[in-house]
């Protein structure tokens, strides 16, 4: 590890979740975190969490957290985000794009013309987004010298899973860290996708308890939000990680390499055997 460490972070969606137990890992380091999210009340979201809350359990934690209300659908929400950032911390060394779209009609079994024709949104919010975020955001990075840009992913870019447009914001996450990384070269800033294992969120729980012979079996290996966060540090703090700027990396995988364990003192397994393995950028460049 390097003497450097990182201060400020921005995670986008962490009312709950994967981007909440992530920000909370960065809280516990100390960072200043800004979270981003739409939730202002308990009872905006049928799982409950807020953007407020998370600031505040990060600032609980030992950082400090900041909330930010952002539609995420709307760029200018986006810009102005970045911007606030910049014009109170004067810096930016994390930007995980974690928030996106998710419809209850997500996990049915069932064709994707018979669901919600709204989980396209999933393209809107977990794509678009994410790019807008990386644009407004670079210059500051570059500034700088120094920076993580990262994404939550998962197997689901490599297998059937949750149907194709979960599967397609999965592939174009892991694509725009492959591409970004090419355009940030000898910048001193790395782009990483990473897959994430089952996780332990409150969506995960609620369907635990109301479908346990489906699920039970995830309880065994499910990782803590909080892993991935620590892995993401661990990366952006290693003073070689261009190495593995534009990997689609596998969060189990590499917090091997990096000696983590989860939070609950176990060592999550990788699933590349049964799922998938991350997809190799071919080296060719056409401008």
């Amino acid at each position: 590890m390097s003497d450097y460490q990182p201060k400020v972070a921005i995670v986008t969606g962490a009312s709950r979740g994967a981007g909440k137990g992530i920000a909370l890992a960065f809280g516990d380091k100390g960072m200043t975190v800004y979270v981003t999210g739409r939730s202002t009340r308990e009872e905006d979201h049928f799982l409950g969490g807020t953007v407020q809350r998370t600031a505040d359990e990060i600032t609980a934690a030992g950082g400090k957290g900041i909330a930010v209300i952002c539609d995420h659908e709307k760029p200018s929400d986006i810009e102005a985000l970045i911007k606030q950032v910049e014009r109170e911390q004067g810096r930016i060394d994390i930007l995980h794009n974690n928030v996106t779209f998710i419809h209850d009609d997500l996990i049915l079994p069932e064709p994707f013309w018979k669901r919600s024709v709204d989980l396209v949104r999933i393209l809107d919010v977990g794509l678009k987004s994410a790019y807008y975020a990386c644009y407004y955001a670079a210059p500051t990075m570059l500034k700088q010298g120094r920076g993580l840009i990262s994404f939550s992913s998962s197997f689901g870019s490599a297998c059937y899973m949750h149907g194709p447009a979960y599967g397609a914001q999965k592939v174009g996450v892991d694509k725009f860290a492959a591409d970004m990384a090419v355009d940030f070269e000898n910048t001193g800033v790395c782009c990483v996708s990473l897959w994430m294992g089952p996780l332990l969120t409150e969506r995960s729980q609620k369907a635990f308890k109301e479908r346990p012979d489906q699920y039970a079996p995830f309880l065994e290996v499910v990782e803590t939000p909080q892993f991935s966060g620590d892995i993401l540090y661990a990366i952006a703090t290693d003073p070689d990680n261009a190495k593995l700027s534009g990997k689609t990396l596998v969060g189990a995988e590499i917090a091997l390499q990096y000696g983590l364990k989860d939070r609950n003192g176990k060592q999550p397994p990788t699933y590349r055997e049964m799922l998938g393995a991350p997809r190799e950028q071919h080296p060719a460049r056409v401008y």
